[in-house]
């Protein structure tokens, strides 16, 4: 009877190394370049700073329209805000009122 003995590659003790390697690699690749990688993570703290200023100008400008509207409540109308909205609105003035046209005024010094 005869036994075959197999011959061990020299390769063969480089495998698990190898294989450990390249996992290390793709998970210290990603990372940095990933979604939620290091530099990932600086451009979404800059894209936070942006949106938090642009937030910050949007409630200002909310603040000032919701005073103006407060204006038009009728708790607490204002005779001012009224005649200022119609005249804007409906194009009108008051009888005794002297309308002068900027466009005219302007037309007439051109020439």
């Amino acid at each position: 009877m005869t036994t075959r003995q197999r011959k061990h590659s020299k390769l063969r003790r480089f495998i698990l190394p190898l294989g450990s390697l390249a996992v290390m690699g793709y998970f210290a690749y990603h990372s940095f370049n990933g979604d939620y990688g290091i530099w990932s993570r600086e451009r979404m703290e800059r894209e936070a700073i942006a949106l938090e200023q642009e937030l910050t100008g949007l409630k200002s400008t909310r603040l000032a329209l919701a005073a103006r509207a407060q204006l038009l409540r009728p708790e607490s109308l204002d005779p001012d805000m009224i005649d200022e909205r119609a005249r804007a609105k409906l194009n009108v003035v008051q009888a005794d009122e002297l309308v002068i046209s900027i466009a005219a005024a302007q037309h007439s010094l051109q020439q």
